[in-house]
């Protein structure tokens, strides 16, 4: 499938893009996730990579040589990078390989002529394609699903960048698990021998539980976490990841947390990117008395109603042992 993008309108850019091309034509392999270029508010790259990859940029205050992104699907995340952070250097990787070979040939074939990115790149688990590669990068990106593949379900049968195969060898803390965080977890793990110096690693978190549980998550995994920004989405693929919470939620593991889309605007009205993560504890407590569980969201989904959660974006630096 090929897909069409203003390139100003989706990363909402004030004047023309710089390093990639007006407009990006975008091949998304039949395995990747597919982007939800028509509706910017249920995009993830749109609405929560984008804003998030701007203050990055303006904290460093000057461009940001290296780039990595953790399941990269079509390569829109790694072209966001390339434009807004002025990264040169980028590395992706995701489980399969048709859909990194078509997103190495989205980014290279959108950029402007003259313009040139290192690319390293592979398929397979989390990081380790990038094993022998590019190794060190200022900015890790990860945007990783957190429910599971039915156990009937085969990897080749459906587009899976929403799900994942639950078995894994490597333990995981029972807080993790437990809150559907596995992935996130083994990629904080792994990001560690990947990171410069002074390199994070940006984990993007549908906040479907408490934003304590997420800096719990860093220090499981060894790092000092912070929240850096904290938004809302309506909720994409609402039938299969409603449904999908909802089996979890019953199998013991949750609560998880939704709301209606209007209660979600009324919310953050009037609160900007940069105020978002320092605030995000204050704008959490104010929507405790509207929140569905995962179950409640999937009945008033079926009902007609409009169902969003929000999104947490967790900056994550190693802690000094």
């Amino acid at each position: 499938m090929n897909i069409q993008i203003d390139t100003v309108n989706y990363l909402n850019l004030t004047v023309p893009p710089e390093i990639v091309a007006d407009t990006l034509n975008i091949e998304v392999s039949s395995h990747a996730y597919l982007p939800k270029t028509d509706d910017p508010e249920s995009d993830w790259v749109a609405s929560v990579a984008v804003p998030a990859f701007k203050l990055i940029r303006k904290r460093y205050g000057h461009p940001v040589p290296s780039f990595c992104s953790i399941g990269t699907g079509s390569g829109l995340d790694v072209l966001a990078a390339i434009e807004l952070l002025g990264a040169d250097h980028v590395g992706f990787t995701d489980l399969q390989s048709e859909v990194v070979e078509t997103a190495a040939k989205n980014i290279t074939n959108n950029l402007r002529k003259g313009k040139k990115v290192i690319m390293a790149y592979g398929a397979g688990d989390l990081l380790s394609p990038l094993s022998g590669q590019q190794k060190y990068y200022d900015v890790i990106y990860e945007n990783l699903p957190n429910v599971p593949l039915d156990g009937g379900s085969g990897i080749a049968e459906k587009r899976n960048s929403g799900h994942f195969l639950e078995k894994r060898r490597e333990p995981i803390p029972a807080l993790v698990h437990n809150n559907m965080l596995d992935l996130h977890f083994l990629a904080l793990l792994q990001a560690r021998q990947f990171l410069t110096e002074n390199g994070s690693v940006y984990s993007t978190l549908g906040a479907r539980v408490n934003l304590d549980i997420f800096r719990l998550l860093g220090l499981e995994a060894g790092y000092d976490s912070q929240i850096l920004t904290y938004s809302w989405k309506i909720q994409a693929e609402a039938e299969d990841v409603l449904s999908g919470y909802a089996r979890q939620e019953a199998a013991g593991l949750g609560p998880f947390h939704f709301y209606l889309v209007h209660d979600l605007r009324t919310a953050f009205s009037g609160t900007s990117v940069e105020e978002s993560g320092t605030g995000a504890l204050e704008i959490e407590k104010t929507l405790v008395p509207h929140q569905l569980s995962a179950t409640e969201a999937w009945a008033a989904w079926k009902n007609g109603k409009e169902i969003g959660h929000t999104v947490a974006v967790l900056q994550s630096t190693p802690r000094i042992k």
